[in-house]
């Protein structure tokens, strides 16, 4: 069962609202409470697509448990700024934002807000107001962030200091070994949900994040190794991804919205082999390595040999991926991921690309290129990336891979472009690619001057 039909139908506290049920619109939206470390996090989800079977020794906070004998600063600054509009999607609009003033040591100004709300869609273009009533916030609260502060201020209902201790007298739930002999495997189920989501309830199915040793990032003998369970938005925050991409907020951005990449997680993008699978286009041009376990045997699988045909996976059914290997490369190593999609925001890819690649005196020595949205699969560009290797960065062997990229790609038209729209996307990515990393060599002018 969802989230979102428990707390509708069962316990019938319907301030959580039911919009799209796709995790699109945000009228959902729930906070979730879990220990990292010895403390208590919560994290703005949407509760369509979130199985109930996953909440056991968690705080599940909805806009009922936010409310107290007067408006909280968020929902002040709402009536302030005439933010409320027709009001439907006004309650997971104030569970975000109180999440948002629940970190500690939280900044608060209008791009925090601005980030917070991603994934609300108000239907009334309620936004401006809503921005508005960050300044409200910020002359509030700006000193008083974090629980404790919150609480103290009256700000809070004043039992969330005592979920930490409540949360611990809960005992871990008893776990036999793991039955992936079931009608699904759900990990964050942002997609499944939305695909099957008629049919889940009455399926056999197996919670993979009741296993949360699946989620751990740490670096081995120079490798970054990244649990499966991992979700977006832990991967983008992590210092040693960070490290290595110093660009994944600005990336990361692109991709979804902040509920959704609380939820979604690595392992099920990969998966899911969808063709314009961002992360998954991503780890294709670092080349990483794939850990799939099934019992005790396990086994490694170069993710750009991992996908076989459309939805067609070296992977057999009783197996689990459960560990993403990302192996070392030189420091002067250069990454860059481009995405072109309808929206900038909040949308899936028209076609996406990534490139890894590393420089010596101006010849490159290696590079590893991967494109999203021009083939039945994930693709990597293995003979456009043997035909850069060992050329010097200029514009003329740019474009002598353009010939070879086409030779590679065989895009369809369809509801996110023609086949000609992604040829062309296809060579303008690339573009993009050597232009940004290389602006001393080229600009994109180079590209379209004439005589």
């Amino acid at each position: 069962m969802l989230v979102l039909d428990y707390l509708r139908r069962i316990q019938r506290l319907t301030g959580t609202k039911e919009g799209c049920k796709e995790g699109d619109c945000g009228a959902c939206t729930v906070l979730i409470g879990e220990f990292e470390g010895d403390k208590v996090v919560y994290k703005p989800v949407t509760s369509c697509l979130m199985p109930l079977g996953e909440l056991h020794g968690k705080h599940l906070v909805t806009i009922e448990g936010l409310n107290t004998t007067h408006l909280s600063p968020v929902q002040q600054a709402i009536v302030d700024d005439g933010a409320t509009q027709c009001g439907f999607c006004t309650p997971g609009i104030v569970v975000s934002l109180t999440g948002y003033l629940m970190k500690e040591k939280t900044e608060i100004h209008e791009e925090g807000v601005k980030k917070t709300l991603s994934g609300h869609l108000c239907r009334c273009t309620g936004y401006r107001s809503l921005k508005q009533s960050a300044s409200f916030l910020k002359d509030t609260v700006n000193d008083h962030t974090g629980i404790d502060a919150l609480v103290a201020n009256r700000m809070l209902p004043d039992y969330f200091p005592q979920i930490s201790d409540r949360l611990r007298k809960i005992q871990s739930p008893v776990r036999g070994p793991g039955d992936t002999s079931t009608d699904y495997c759900i990990a964050g189920g942002t997609d499944l949900y939305v695909q099957k989501g008629e049919l889940l309830p009455e399926s056999k199915v197996y919670l993979l994040n009741l296993y949360p040793e699946m989620k751990a990032i740490s670096k081995k003998n120079g490798s970054i190794h990244v649990g499966a369970l991992t979700t977006f938005e832990a991967f983008a925050n992590h210092a040693e991804i960070i490290n290595i991409l110093p660009e994944i907020q600005v990336y990361m951005s692109r991709i979804a919205s902040l509920q959704i990449r609380n939820r979604a997680t690595l392992g099920g993008n990969i998966i899911n082999a969808s063709p314009i699978g961002d992360l998954t286009i991503l780890l294709l041009a670092l080349e990483a390595v794939l850990v799939l376990k099934n019992d005790a045997k396990s086994r490694t699988v170069p993710i750009t040999s991992f996908f076989k045909g459309y939805k067609q996976l070296d992977k057999m059914p009783s197996e689990i991926l459960t560990d993403i290997v990302i192996p070392e490369f030189p420091v002067h190593t250069k990454i860059h991921f481009e995405k072109v999609s309808k929206r900038k925001y909040l949308d899936i890819a028209s076609v996406n690309s990534a490139i890894k690649i590393r420089c010596e005196d101006g010849i490159i020595c290696e590079v590893g290129l991967s494109m999203g949205g021009v083939a039945p699969i994930p693709l990597f560009l293995r003979a456009t990336s043997h035909y850069f290797t060992g050329k010097r960065i200029c514009r003329e062997v740019v474009e002598g891979a353009f010939p070879i990229i086409q030779q590679e790609i065989c895009p369809i038209g369809d509801i996110r472009g023609s086949v000609d729209y992604k040829r062309l996307l296809a060579r303008q990515l690339i573009i993009a690619h050597f232009t940004k990393l290389f602006p001393d060599r080229m600009t994109v002018k180079d590209f379209y001057e004439t005589e």
